[in-house]
């Protein structure tokens, strides 16, 4: 494998929403460049799920394969990573039936949790903005945004990051999210 690059690094060939992660989000050595995206062999020099791409046709998203869902389907939502893995056979379905409105879908949220990191980010607030954009529906998302923007717009960072914060475990809550990982 010692090349992998692909068109599309935001979106994983395994349905993890790379660009929403918070490795994917890090200046340090940890930051991981998304699926096929630059220097992704240096990161992840053995991928399992890459080996049976390969072995299945090269095939762009497991979602492709005939044998999907295969066995690490079946076992997906046990536990997390850096990522929630809560809604990886979601968004093979959306993306199965229109590819095209689930990237928009996605650039929409990674465009999102930018802003919720660059404006709204005390330095503890990563991992929930980014989880909270993977599981949380656009349309809340953007609902929080708004509302945040309007009430915060006189604060300083810290005040800020507890109000979008408190917006968004209201929303999740509400919705009966989880905004926690399994490990």
């Amino acid at each position: 494998m010692k090349i992998y690059k692909r068109k599309e690094p935001h979106f994983a060939l395994c349905g993890l929403n790379c660009c929403l992660c918070p490795r994917f989000h890090t200046n340090g050595s940890s930051k991981c460049p998304g699926c096929g995206g630059n220097e992704f062999y240096d990161k992840h020099p053995t991928c399992a799920v890459i080996t049976c791409s390969k072995k299945h046709g090269n095939i762009e998203y497991c979602f492709e394969c005939n044998d999907f869902p295969c066995e690490r389907y079946k076992r997906i939502g046990k536990a997390d990573s850096f990522i929630t893995y809560k809604n990886i056979i979601k968004n093979f379905e959306s993306a199965k039936i229109n590819f095209e409105d689930y990237m928009d879908n996605l650039k929409k949220k990674y465009k999102y949790l930018k802003l919720l990191l660059e404006k709204y980010n005390d330095g503890k607030s990563k991992a929930l903005y980014c989880t909270a954009v993977e599981l949380i529906p656009l349309e809340y998302i953007e609902e929080i945004l708004n509302i945040a923007m309007n009430e915060t717009d006189n604060k300083n960072t810290k005040e800020r990051a507890i109000k979008v914060s408190e917006k968004i475990k209201e929303k999740a809550k509400a919705l009966n999210i989880e905004l926690v990982l399994r490990k």
